[in-house]
């Protein structure tokens, strides 16, 4: 024990002094500081190349599918605009029954006659009939792949490191080849909307089929099912209920890309009226469009999760055809009733324009007001995060303290000073908890002196390839390193470490102010029926409009970038803390409760260690979710990778726009991997 302890010890040591060196030696030696541009591969110029020759050589063969699919949506659409609203919404309302009760048939009432009133019906019909042909598309691909996945372990191999390329490579990297090779147009819109969403259709349909009970398996065979029969008429059916929360999650992935197929379709949909409004920077306007495109999104999550819920309650099948097939006359009879009385009433069938509400110039409003006279609160919170708490992650305590930004110099004492503290402050870490809290608080002194932005660039893949070695072993050391090395040689380290600066912070703050929230819900009924609908509009609410109050609030730049991420990013930590915390064993807490715990006891040394796994779920989602919203938060003034993306998709730089989606998705890729050799680590020491 010794032995491995002396030899973690040294492994550690010899990295931090190979750091040290680099960091004394950078000015006197460039390249050790930054990464030699003699030595950077021309990826970028390769990609362009086969770029060019695929549209020159096959550009018409995929124009051909563009027209091809262009048919199936004007014909939902055209659908949607002969049909009366009242025929639309009665139907909404129906599903909404089957799925869930008189409960979701008011919610969707009242939320579909909000579309009504303020004047978008025609535009959330539009965006309707992308998500009406993009949705079933990726549910039978995703179908497809998955059942292919699990019938062949090769296919398997194959599968999910592709599935996890597609979900972290951010939607606008892979935009620029979908636009090269298609156009623009609405057919842009569907398949990229058909991309970004088949994934969690994949994932839900091996996990179903895998978890079907062998007995069930034995009993179909033994009652002489062939191989077929048997997936049709046993498998499948018995995996109905995590297939159909694949649709859930389908759906949702596929009405998060609205606007941005709004953006490559150009159609007059929902998504189009958000991009409008953000455009004029006017947050009334873009909020009213952003809740129908919020509100689509709760109706279409509710009626899949109750469907999914309902799959699997035993109903004795109904000796009545009428019985049998209730619903659907139900639906015919309301139909014809909603139809015949919309020429009665010509309000049933087209909202008249006097009659249009929206409160867009009343929000405006008040947040100009709001402005007005918090102007100076406002700057102050601006001031105090950027000086003390941004700069020195990004550039170090070494540039960031001053005079001006912090009332005084850094003075060689003070210097001296900093790094005895700390030394000191390790070693008692060291004796009182553990030589990895020890090791992390050196590491954390280096970093936050000398600044993530100037760390040399061999240093740094030494320290996450050893941090990646302690936590899940070599082969999560390798994939560390190699992407690394990718990021590095492709030449976009610099902006790489931008973003893991801006999104670090985001993701520490979220995950601490969600998993708070989470404690607090878990213990709260009250609290947890508040922030449901809140996390729901978070999460459904298009990324853009979360942008918009902070920049009317903090103006462009890194400041409202990381609040706007924060906001974004805190949901999932909150909804897997609670989850955690409201679903351990009763038998664990009655015992600790016995032998006369306190309720912090029992939170800090009984609830929170058994629920850490889950609430480490949390903090992966959160890392996702940051790095997604990243990309986003380059349309107000950041720098990384993200700028790099807009920058390929202005240009139509097909290389510069894949390597930066790419390196996004590799920084993903550690993270999560990372995190999920952490909680595995987290769940054998709990068992």
């Amino acid at each position: 024990m010794k032995t491995l302890l002396k030899l973690d010890l040294f492994q550690w040591f010899f990295v931090i002094a190979i750091t040290v060196s680099f960091l004394l030696m950078q000015n006197q030696f460039v390249w050790l500081k930054e990464f030699p541009k003699e030595f950077i591969f021309p990826l970028s110029a390769i990609l362009n190349s086969g770029m060019e020759w695929v549209v020159d050589y096959s550009g018409w063969f995929f124009k051909g599918i563009s027209w091809f699919l262009e048919w199936p949506i004007k014909g939902v659409r055209w659908l949607l605009h002969f049909l009366p609203w009242t025929v639309t919404v009665f139907l909404f309302c129906l599903v909404s029954y089957i799925a869930s009760g008189w409960g979701l048939v008011t919610f969707t009432l009242l939320a579909t006659f909000y579309m009504v009133l303020i004047g978008y019906w025609v535009e959330s019909m539009n965006s309707f009939s992308l998500v009406a042909i993009s949705v079933p598309m990726a549910v039978l691909v995703g179908f497809a792949i998955g059942s292919w996945g699990f019938f062949s372990e090769r296919a398997e191999k194959v599968i999910k490191p592709t599935l996890d390329f597609l979900q972290t490579v951010p939607a606008f990297a892979y935009l620029l080849p979908i636009l090269l090779l298609f156009g623009f147009g609405t057919t842009v819109g569907l398949l990229a909307s058909l991309i970004y969403s088949f994934p969690p259709m994949v994932r839900n349909t091996i996990l179903g089929l895998r978890q079907v009970p062998s007995e069930i398996i034995e009993s179909g065979i033994m009652s002489g099912a062939s191989s077929r029969q048997l997936f049709w008429l046993v498998r499948v059916p018995t995996a109905w209920k995590q297939i159909l929360l694949g649709v859930n999650q389908t759906t949702m992935a596929s009405l998060s890309m609205v606007i941005i197929a709004s953006i490559i379709g150009g159609t007059a949909d929902i998504g189009w009226e958000v991009l409008v409004y953000l455009r004029k920077a006017e947050f009334g306007g873009s909020l009213v469009a952003g809740i129908v495109i919020a509100l689509i999104a709760m109706i279409l999550d509710r009626i899949t999760s109750g469907l999914a819920k309902n799959s699997v309650t035993y109903k004795p099948r109904e000796k009545s055809f009428l019985r049998r097939n209730k619903f659907w006359f139900l639906a015919i009879t309301g139909v014809l009733f909603f139809y015949i009385m919309s020429f009665i009433f010509p309000i049933l069938n087209q909202w008249p324009e006097s009659y249009f509400i929206s409160p867009a110039k009343f929000i405006s409003n008040g947040l100009d007001v709001f402005i007005l006279n918090f102007g100076t609160q406002i700057d102050y919170l601006k001031q105090v995060a950027f000086f003390f708490i941004m700069l020195p992650v990004k550039i170090g305590l070494q540039l960031s303290v001053s005079p001006y930004t912090w009332g005084f110099e850094l003075t060689p004492f003070l210097i001296t000073a900093y790094f005895i503290i700390m030394i000191l402050f390790s070693s008692w870490c060291f004796f009182k908890f553990s030589k990895d809290v020890a090791v992390g608080v050196v590491l954390f002194s280096i970093f936050i002196y000398f600044g993530l932005t100037n760390m040399p660039w061999l240093p740094l893949i030494l320290i996450y390839g050893l941090i990646g070695f302690k936590i899940g072993g070599l082969k999560l050391s390798l994939t560390i390193v190699a992407s690394f090395l990718f990021i590095t040689f492709t030449g976009v380290l610099p902006q790489a470490l931008l973003s893991i600066y801006l999104c670090g912070i985001a993701v520490i703050i979220s995950f601490i102010l969600g998993s708070s929230l989470g404690i607090w819900a878990a213990h709260n009924d009250k609290v947890s029926a508040f922030m449901r609908p809140i996390n729901d509009t978070m999460q459904t609410m298009p990324s853009f409009v979360i942008l918009i109050p902070f920049v009317m609030f903090f103006g462009i730049g890194e400041f409202t970038a990381l609040l706007a991420i924060i906001a974004y990013a805190f949901v999932p930590a909150m909804r897997y803390t609670e989850h955690g915390l409201r679903n351990l064993p009763e038998t664990v807490i009655e015992a600790a409760r016995m032998i006369g715990c306190s309720q912090a006891q029992l939170l800090w040394k009984v609830k929170i260690p058994l629920a850490m796994p889950v609430i480490m779920l949390g903090l992966n989602q959160t890392i996702m979710f940051g790095l997604a919203m990243l990309v986003i938060a380059a349309l107000v003034g950041t720098t990384g990778l993200g700028q790099l993306i807009y920058i390929g998709l202005s240009k139509a730089d097909f290389g510069t726009g894949m390597i930066s989606g790419v390196s996004i998705a590799l920084i993903a890729i550690i993270f999560d991997r990372t995190t999920q050799a952490w909680r595995i680590k987290l769940e054998k020491k709990t068992q």
